[in-house]
């Protein structure tokens, strides 16, 4: 790549810059929380969908479920998550968050409200609009799942072209 003075860096290092840069702070935040990133992504993710089962998590993080077992279980010791048997499927267990889960996650609203306000302050509700959806095209493009980080499956590179470009999910 051809740098320039006005832009030294590629758009892909930006992205790696700013995000590495964003999750740290992020993780910094959610420590005063006694949460990890993770643990906040596996909350919204349960209180998405109450009642879903660990091998439904498995499926939408990407990750075999004794991964997911691993990661539930000190949210359960935490007594933020609890898993109930399937009525359907005795084999199975279902998550629901507690009612402890409750305040936890209006914390984790505002720390996600503050952290994006911090992050983004450089630019105006227009901006901010614009980068998010040409992030979003991006995102599409290269598979990501929607809302699902990809270091729950410490994700490993597409090859280049294999992304879509139909912006379908």
């Amino acid at each position: 790549m051809t740098e320039s003075r006005n832009h030294p860096m590629g758009a892909a290092f930006l992205l790696a810059q700013l995000g590495a840069h964003a999750a740290n702070r992020f993780a910094a935040r959610t420590a005063e929380l006694g949460l990890s990133p993770a643990d906040v992504g596996l909350l919204r993710m349960i209180a998405a969908r109450p009642g879903r089962s660990q091998q439904s998590l498995a499926e939408d993080l990407g990750v075999v479920p004794s991964r997911v077992t691993s990661l539930i279980d000190p949210l359960d010791r935490a007594g933020l998550v609890e898993r109930r048997r399937s009525t359907g499927d005795r084999r199975n267990y279902e998550l629901h968050l507690t009612p402890d889960a409750a305040r936890v996650m209006d914390d984790i609203a505002r720390t996600a409200m503050a952290h994006e306000a911090d992050f983004t302050s450089a630019l105006d509700p227009d901006q901010r609009k614009q980068l998010i959806a040409l992030l979003t095209v991006i995102a599409e493009d290269q598979g990501l799942s929607p809302g699902v980080h990809p270091g729950y499956r410490g994700s490993s590179p597409r090859p280049p072209g294999a992304g879509t470009s139909s912006g379908c999910h």
